[in-house]
């Protein structure tokens, strides 16, 4: 869990740095509370046996609303809810799942992986497409209902 932690939270950072609004230090405090809460907020929820399970749980989610775990690490660094939906992407996932995170910008875009590695044991899919492998097949981003699917 912690590389893939790592990867999102570098990634939300990134994203912050690249507005130059936000100095270094304040970014250093983001990431550190982003980090502590991604940790928290997947405690249970995580799965290295079986990746897909709760990811929805697990998703990072703008879509014109705020995603509250983001928004609670940038009060931590006095980011108001307005200079937050400044700084980062109106429509923005971020799948935050074991062996791999990767992230969309915009309903339609394009997905791009931004970890990924291999699994110590088989991994069971549930009959599943992993959003990588809907790509493959020639979709540029996943059907709606297969975001909200939950695997229990």
């Amino acid at each position: 869990m912690v590389p893939e932690i790592a990867a999102a939270v570098g990634f939300v950072s990134s994203l912050l740095r690249t507005r130059g609004c936000v100095s270094e230090q304040q970014l250093q405090v983001f990431s550190g509370a982003l980090r502590e809460a991604l940790t928290e907020h997947y405690k249970h929820h995580w799965f290295p046996e079986k990746p897909f399970k709760g990811s929805g749980y697990r998703c990072i989610r703008i879509n014109h609303k705020m995603d509250p775990i983001i928004s609670k690490a940038a009060s931590q660094i006095g980011l108001s809810l307005p200079q937050l939906y400044q700084l980062l992407p109106s429509e923005l996932t971020l799948w935050v799942d074991p062996y791999e995170v990767s992230y969309r910008i915009g309903e339609d875009g394009s997905i791009c992986v931004l970890y990924e590695a291999t699994a110590t044991k088989p991994v069971s899919s549930y009959g599943m497409l992993t959003c990588k492998n809907q790509m493959m097949l020639g979709r540029t981003s996943p059907s709606k209902n297969y975001i909200m699917t939950v695997s229990s």
